[in-house]
């Protein structure tokens, strides 16, 4: 399932939301002016290796992509939900949101993963923290979704609640299985970060107020 647009809508300009993709962008195309040798040293300089945690690369990772598919669809992810989380925060408090959840999903991924000598790299943590506070603010907001059905893709509006927490729900048994057969090991992708992100997003966005105007608005709640 692909979302394409929520029916929610934003009332101010999502200037950090946009400026959080350019950066992306302009990161992972300075990724791609290096050749193969310095490319896998700036990535494992940058990147959170769990065996030798490093604080600043837990900032850093989440401005690093892996190629074309994986930078695509964390910043349309991005897109669709971080501006109107943005819009209820405001800008200044979305950003420490935004790096808050970022942060938490690297430390749930560390602590996973122990021993892992792997680079970890992506803004799927964070904006997976961005996702959950949009299912807690905005549960019955609908996304136009493409679903493929049988051999025809059809557009179908599903509640934020249920593709969302259905999102989750497969990070969960995705990280769960990934216990067996270590995916980490093997570069593959960092489950629990997502699980980890989603759940720090949720209680974030409780503990964060939203701003004043928007505290009585009717579609923050169920």
């Amino acid at each position: 399932m692909i979302p394409l647009r929520d029916s929610q809508p934003s009332y101010s300009t999502p200037y950090v939301t946009g400026s959080l993709i350019a950066v992306n962008v302009m990161i992972f195309f300075f990724q791609l002016s290096l050749d193969p040798y310095s490319l896998n040293h700036f990535v494992a300089s940058y990147g959170v290796v769990p065996s030798r945690l490093n604080p600043v690369s837990v900032l850093t990772s989440m401005f690093l992509h892996g190629g074309w598919l994986h930078l695509i669809g964390n910043m349309w992810f991005l897109w669709i939900y971080g501006d109107n989380v943005e819009d209820i925060l405001g800008h200044g408090k979305y950003l420490l949101f935004y790096l808050g959840c970022g942060v938490a999903a690297a430390l749930v991924h560390v602590a996973f993963n122990a021993g892992s000598r792997i680079p970890t790299i992506g803004a799927s943590g964070a904006i997976a923290g961005v996702m959950g506070a949009y299912v807690v603010k905005f549960p019955r907001s609908r996304i136009v979704t493409l679903v493929p059905i049988f051999f025809f893709l059809t557009l179908i509006e599903i509640p934020a609640v249920v593709i969302l927490l259905y999102w989750f729900v497969i990070q969960v048994f995705s990280g769960v299985g990934s216990v067996a057969y270590s995916t980490v090991s093997q570069g593959g992708v960092a489950w629990f970060a997502h699980a980890g992100g989603f759940i720090a997003g949720m209680l974030l966005i409780l503990a964060m107020r939203p701003r004043e105007r928007y505290r009585r608005r009717e579609d923050l709640h169920w």
